[in-house]
């Protein structure tokens, strides 16, 4: 059993990164970003624990996809640290960023090798151009770029995070707190990936898989006399609505079952569950946009959609066309890829009886090409 946790830090938000993927779920072949950094650093790591902060909202997309402890982040990346501190149970814990996508075993090596030297073990790079700081030039031989991973004395790291201030990088903490830091050799390939053009340089991540992948999705609302009709995002003239938690835009919901399939990422009541007040009576474009946000975060790209609308009444027909280019601006994609079909039972069933509609929907999908823009 080893005697050193391996926490990975997923939480942030990306700002900096400035495309519509978070950088954690860049897909490398098929894994996003986050997985692959994990098996990768877990080769060197075998018999270690591993714990990986992520964002709290993206836990339940995040744990089926692998056999690792998962907790949730804080608002900083310190704070996503203490939480992570908490369920380490080994005296020695080595820390690192998800943005750290290289990490050389060789570096994991040395790392584990000075474990016994100082409370906290840093790779780190000299300097090799002329620094100023503010008016003055410094000596360059004095100032080292910090890496991770950090490999720390996990009882030494908790206390030195008893603060209310906040540090970059765990030695730092350390160093304040009156601990020890040894630094060993940093390693150039473990570069960060912080903006979009960081990606370039890093010689291991492969392209995304061009694979395309397609969900299907189904839903039924019973008509609700007195309430207005929304279906496809588009108002229906109709004396009766939908009987739902939401609007009931019986259409927007199966396509986002639709999206969501194609992408695996569950289902709508996952995302938005109807137990929750919030979505009482919800515009159900408010719903499918935050469901294109998701993706486009998760890193998809929508291809097309295909809509099929099973009613007896109201017609269709008059409305098809708004509805394409409705739900196209939702699904940022052009109007010709987008299609609204409609369709009758012949009068059978409860559509037949004009109780309600059901709407059958496709979708597609593809990774978001990072490498190649």
């Amino acid at each position: 059993m080893s005697d050193l946790t391996l926490v990975l830090l997923a939480a942030g938000n990306s700002t900096r990164f400035n495309v519509p993927v978070k950088k954690q779920w860049l897909r490398i072949g098929h894994d996003p970003l986050w997985l692959y950094v994990t098996n990768r650093i877990k080769e060197s790591l075998p018999d270690a624990d591993i714990i990986l902060s992520a964002h709290k909202d993206e836990i339940p997309f995040i744990t089926p996809l692998c056999d690792c402890t998962v907790v949730a982040g804080g608002e900083t990346r310190q704070q996503s640290l203490k939480n992570a501190l908490k369920d380490v149970k080994t005296p020695y814990v080595m820390v690192t960023d998800i943005a750290r996508a290289c990490i050389d075993p060789d570096l994991i090596a040395r790392l584990i090798a000075h474990k016994e030297l100082a409370d906290t073990i840093v790779p780190a790079l000299d300097v090799h151009d002329t620094v100023v700081y503010g008016d003055e030039t410094i000596e360059r031989e004095r100032v080292k770029r910090i890496q991770t991973p950090q490999l720390s004395r996990t009882a030494v790291l908790r206390r030195a995070l008893e603060t209310d201030t906040e540090y970059t990088d765990e030695s730092s903490a350390v160093v304040a707190s009156g601990g020890t830091r040894y630094f060993i050799q940093g390693d150039t390939r473990a570069a960060k990936i912080t903006h979009a053009g960081d990606t370039a340089s890093l010689a291991c991540l492969a392209s995304p898989s061009p694979f395309t992948f397609t969900g299907n999705g189904f839903d039924v609302h019973p008509f609700e006399e007195g309430k207005p009709m929304v279906l496809g995002g588009v108002e229906i003239d109709s004396p009766f609505g939908f009987r739902a938690h939401s609007d009931g835009d019986v259409a927007i919901h199966a396509l986002i079952d639709a999206l969501l399939g194609a992408a695996c990422l569950g289902d709508i009541g996952m995302l938005f569950p109807d137990a929750d007040e919030s979505y009482k009576n919800i515009d159900s474009k408010y719903l499918l946009a935050k469901c294109v946000e998701k993706l486009h975060h998760f890193g998809f790209v929508i291809l097309h959609a295909d809509i099929t609308i099973i009613a007896q009444t109201p017609k269709i027909s008059p409305y098809k066309d708004k509805m394409r280019l409705t739900l196209a601006s939702y699904l940022h994609i052009p109007a010709a890829r987008v299609n609204v079909k409609a369709t009758t039972t012949e009068h059978l069933g409860f559509i037949g009886r004009r109780e309600g509609v059901a709407v059958s929907a496709t979708a597609s999908v593809h990774y978001f090409d990072w490498k190649h823009g």
